[in-house]
């Protein structure tokens, strides 16, 4: 009897991406509304990715198992 297949979550799929290393990079928080009362340095921040922490890194892997 076959294995079930496991399903990629989708929501997760569209926020995260893999590097090559095996680490997930994501996109900053805080860039969806709301900026006229933040500095242009806090913007540009902003634009920047950022590594997932690796508390986080079980989790995000349980829901992406194909990568």
């Amino acid at each position: 009897m076959a294995k079930m297949k496991l399903k990629t979550n989708k929501a997760v799929a569209k926020r995260f991406r893999r590097t090559a290393s095996g680490k997930y990079k994501r996109s900053r928080a805080g860039k969806g509304h709301l900026l006229t009362h933040k500095t242009r340095k806090r913007k540009r921040g902003l634009r920047h990715t950022a590594m997932t922490d690796k508390t986080d890194m079980k989790k995000i892997r349980r829901m992406l198992p194909n990568g």
